[in-house]
């Protein structure tokens, strides 16, 4: 059977925490290295990775290239453009010529479709670097970051503050998978969708919707916020979204209100003063930076858990 990672819920939670274990156990062997040298294990020597991104990138592409590379890979990184993928040839057709080239396919898209269509035809591990709806591979990074700060995060109060998009869609299935409970804080416009909310539920976990943010962040371990506006977005929805988003601003009042040692996340780019003020972002709480790092370790067991290696 082939080892797809296309999104929180569908991987085993052994697998799961196997691969956050992993990581942890990589990133540690690497302390004190320089950061571009070979990791002493080459797990991935010989192997090629095609990295697809149909949306631009800086920390997926980065971190995956880097990844590939310190383990002993090579990477073929390919744009939508150069592939016209979906146009001038279809998908599934796609998929089974790069599975005659490649070791493992890392897609980067739009449409979700694109994605499960890539991993049915595919005859090579497929790995989701985003859609519109998820986006598992930074969720992994955020776990692994932070049980580096505050231990298990089985049992914890995680709050998401903005918009219920593709990121709070993975914390939603991390939530099941990996036993901490999650608040939704935003506008009711803006909800995160009930497929993810019920099987967040289904699995155990606690879902909270509660539209006062104050009352949101009370007892908090962490807080969690993402950019309101995307690249995409025109001039007239990013006024509208930023209406109804500012009352849920994460800044240092709000963070006062969660627990003392709450920590504060975000996948960045952020934006500033608009989602999060830099005050939070450049304070005590925040470990954003170690979140953007941890994007590495975190896909490099990933990787290795698709391939068996």
């Amino acid at each position: 059977m082939t080892n797809h990672f296309l999104d929180i819920h569908k991987t085993d939670p052994q697998a799961l925490r196997q691969m956050i274990d992993q990581a942890r156990t990589m990133k540690t062997a690497r302390a004190g290295r320089p950061k571009g040298a070979p990791d002493d294990e080459q797990p991935l020597k010989d192997r090629i990775v095609a990295l697809i991104f149909e949306k631009p990138s800086t920390r997926t592409r980065v971190s995956f290239d880097v990844g590939v590379r310190q383990m002993g890979g090579e990477t073929l990184v390919l744009s939508g453009s150069e592939m016209q993928l979906g146009h001038g040839e279809t998908i599934a057709d796609t998929a089974r010529v790069l599975s005659r080239y490649v070791d493992l396919i890392m897609i980067r898209t739009f449409e979700e479709q694109t994605l499960l269509e890539m991993a049915e035809y595919a005859t090579v591990p497929v790995i989701n670097g985003l859609t519109n709806r998820t986006h598992p591979c930074q969720i992994m990074a955020d776990v692994l970051t932070f049980e580096e700060h505050r231990g298990p995060i089985a049992g914890r109060k995680v709050v998401w503050c903005g918009d219920g998009n593709n990121v709070c869609a993975s914390w939603l299935h991390a939530a099941g998978e990996f036993g901490f409970d999650l608040t939704f804080t935003g506008p009711p416009t803006l909800d995160p969708e009930d497929e993810f909310v019920g099987l967040a539920r289904s699995k155990g976990a606690t879902i909270t919707i509660e539209r006062d943010p104050d009352k949101a962040v009370e007892g908090a371990d962490l807080v969690i916020a993402d950019t309101w506006v995307s690249m995409h977005d025109s001039q007239s929805s990013r006024e509208r979204r930023h209406n109804q988003l500012r009352p849920y601003q994460v800044n240092e009042a709000l963070m006062a209100k969660a627990k003392p040692d709450a920590l504060f996340m975000h996948c960045l780019p952020a934006h500033r003063d608009d989602e999060v003020t830099s005050a939070v972002m450049d304070g005590p709480h925040s470990v954003i930076f170690d979140e953007a790092e941890n994007r590495l370790h975190a896909q490099k067991a990933v990787l290795r858990w698709c391939l068996g290696v």
